[in-house]
């Protein structure tokens, strides 16, 4: 007498990761007219505090690095909103950590380091000091694409 067993047994398929993006967690749009209008109106103020919270970095890192002195950001925090350069340089910066999050696969601290951390590639800068001129910023953005493509510099 033959006894058949039946097999069950399924090869485990994790679920796929959708990770919230930086966009959505902050309730920005990450492109299109709307954010035009955004950045041209100013951010509000309140958006500091959530980014330097994203980016696990104190408030005063993230004023400099879109290059707020302290009597300005004082200015802003009473204003309750950022004017259209801070606020463009506020974008390009979330833009950058997006792209060092997709670097590191999401890990925040990893990506966080690295915008902290001098680059050889960035002539030894740090990229998050590398946002005040779109000139420095594209050279971050070329870098981690070549990073990403495994280009060594």
């Amino acid at each position: 007498m033959e006894v058949k067993v039946l097999s069950t047994i399924k090869e485990y398929q994790p679920e796929p990761q959708i990770s919230p993006s930086i966009w959505m967690i902050l309730g920005l749009p990450s492109r299109g007219t709307r954010l035009h209008d955004l950045v041209r109106e100013g951010l509000p103020f309140e958006l500091l505090d959530r980014i330097a919270s994203l980016l696990q970095a104190q408030r005063l890192v993230i004023s400099k690095a879109i290059c707020i002195a302290p009597s300005t950001l004082a200015r802003r925090a009473k204003a309750g909103r950022f004017n259209a350069v801070e606020s463009d340089r506020l974008v390009a910066l979330l833009a950058v950590f997006e792209e060092a999050l997709s670097l590191f696969e999401n890990d925040v601290a990893a990506a966080t380091e690295w915008m902290s951390s001098p680059v050889r590639g960035l002539g030894s800068k740090c990229p998050i000091d590398m946002l005040g001129t779109r000139v420095e910023t594209k050279a971050v953005f070329d870098l981690i694409g070549q990073l990403e493509k495994g280009v060594l510099m």
